[in-house]
């Protein structure tokens, strides 16, 4: 089955729970997922446990990056006032492996009331940025149907 990785801020409950909404979107059109703050955890919590700060950063790092490796597909959630610096990152890497990028922006607080984005992002995104998550299964459906159809 074809995962998506979703590269999304997690720093707030707000954050996280349109996180899931995101992961739940990605899932109904028939992707399996790889969501940072279910799949490789958070930072914080553990640290807080009595985690060696350091051992527990470094492993989510490398959870992260692995898993991008393993995806197919990378989903960018970009909304906030600007987007999150971990996954301006992993976006990075995820284009720089050939994979298919897709964004997500229901947040308009940008220059204009524009959705543009530094054009590092705008066209690594390639796949297109969706305004909702109707629109973004829209994208992962035909993205999808293309790969049948090629």
């Amino acid at each position: 089955m074809t995962k998506a990785y979703i590269a999304a801020p997690l720093f707030c409950d707000a954050e996280k729970q349109f996180n899931l909404a995101v992961d739940a979107a990605v899932r109904s059109v028939g992707l399996d997922s790889y969501l940072p703050q279910r799949d490789g955890g958070e930072a914080a919590p553990l640290v807080r446990q009595g985690l060696d700060e350091h051992a527990v950063r470094k492993r989510l790092f490398d959870l992260d990056c692995a898993a991008i490796d393993e995806c197919e597909l990378f989903v960018f959630v970009l909304d906030g006032r600007v987007p999150d610096e971990g996954g301006c990152f992993e976006l990075g890497m995820a284009y720089q492996q050939g994979k298919s990028c897709f964004g997500l922006q229901t947040d308009i607080r940008r220059f204009g009331g524009t959705n543009s984005n530094n054009l590092m992002l705008d066209y690594a995104l390639a796949g297109g940025i969706a305004g909702s998550l109707e629109d973004l299964c829209d994208l992962l459906r035909a993205h999808l149907a293309s790969l049948v159809t090629s």
